[in-house]
């Protein structure tokens, strides 16, 4: 699995821009990371429990913070840093952008919700473990 030899994140633009060693370099918006974040908060503890991600054009990162020699932990803007995002995965969602964006358009649609919805308020029995 290719390893990246820099990363740049672009608050102007909101891109994590990731170049790996065998060649390849992705613009990666933020908003794809936070709707796809690796979470349990977003993809849940099972299938099933993914919770959709809405009004998350806006969001930046606000810090990043290296995890061993394998992924980076990156702060949102709205609150959200429990996502590990390793190389592998980020490699994933660089190069499958246009497939990633349609899933969610298509999962947008079949929930009735708008990409610039507000997230609903989060109920009392969530999970506090992360």
């Amino acid at each position: 699995m290719p390893v990246p030899t820099e990363i740049t994140v672009h608050q102007q633009s909101r891109v994590l821009e990731i170049a790996f060693d065998d060649g390849t370099r992705f613009r990666i918006p933020f908003e794809l990371m936070r709707i796809y974040s690796p979470s349990a908060e977003v993809k849940g503890h099972g299938p099933g429990q993914e919770v959709l991600q809405t009004g998350k054009r806006d969001v930046l990162i606000t810090a990043l913070e290296p995890i061993g020699h394998y992924a980076v932990r990156p702060e949102f803007s709205d609150g959200h840093a429990s996502g590990l995002f390793a190389w592998d995965y980020l490699y994933k969602l660089g190069s499958q952008q246009d497939a990633l964006w349609r899933d969610y358009e298509a999962r947008l649609a079949a929930a009735g919700k708008g990409r610039d919805d507000a997230m609903p308020g989060k109920a009392g029995g969530s999970c506090h473990s992360h």
